[in-house]
């Protein structure tokens, strides 16, 4: 497995979030993570990312033990993440934000490569390289984050409530782009609010509730579950 999560146990202060939860991704896969609000979904994240520490249990990254190390290391080692609302750099330009997200990187060629790319991923960044991240729309600015997190070139980008407040139209085209993502050959952990949308565009899932992974198993498998589709689907 190229991540693996074993009985993580996060809190913060007093208050436990995360009991004994167990994930792995595997090399080439797109992963959703689902679950209500407050079920621990962005604390996994943060964990997986080393902006939290666990209490106890493991996190191990392509056969790395990586559990409590600083953000910056596991950045280093090849894991993105594109943090729930954006946290673009208002002031700054699309391209000095999209050039932030190369910044561990010593390879000039490949950071212009890779710029090609995410603007070639999404063309209207590049329309707007030049304008400030702060006056983009709501969906440029998921795009510019999306980007940015690319940049760093990762074996694994964790995606954090993409489609927060966006229209669902464009929360369908940024679905679909996570598959080209995983074509590039990145891997994906998405945690996202629009279930359906995330079971029909991964290929496995975990369902996350009240801090506990209760269900897991194929992306159809759960989007065809009566728990889920009772519990999310409102169906």
């Amino acid at each position: 497995m190229l991540l693996s999560v074993l009985g993580l146990d996060v809190a913060y202060g007093a208050s436990q979030v995360l009991w004994s939860a167990d994930l792995d991704v595997a090399e080439g896969e797109v992963v959703a993570l689902i679950g209500s609000n407050g079920a621990g979904k962005t604390t996994l994240l943060s964990t997986v990312a080393g902006l939290l520490s666990p209490l106890s249990g493991r996190v191990t990254f392509a056969g790395q033990d990586i559990t409590g190390r600083p953000a910056e290391e596991i950045a280093g080692l090849g894991i993105s993440l594109v943090p729930q609302g954006r946290r673009l750099f208002a002031a700054l330009t699309v391209r000095e934000n999209l050039l932030m997200g190369s910044y561990l990187r010593r390879e000039p060629a490949g950071v212009t490569a890779d710029l090609e790319r995410v603007y070639e991923l999404f063309p209207r960044l590049k329309e707007r390289e030049n304008q400030l991240a702060g006056t983009l729309s709501g969906g440029e600015q998921q795009m510019c984050a999306l980007a940015r997190g690319l940049m760093a070139h990762p074996r694994l980008l964790l995606i954090d409530e993409m489609s927060l407040g966006l229209a669902p139209l464009l929360v369908e085209h940024l679905l679909s782009t996570i598959k080209d993502i995983r074509d590039a050959g990145i891997t994906v952990l998405l945690v996202e609010q629009d279930v359906y949308g995330a079971l029909e565009n991964a290929d496995r899932a975990y369902v996350l509730e009240s801090g506990r992974i209760v269900l897991s198993g194929g992306a159809r498998e759960l989007l065809n579950d009566p728990r889920v589709r009772s519990a999310y689907l409102g169906m």
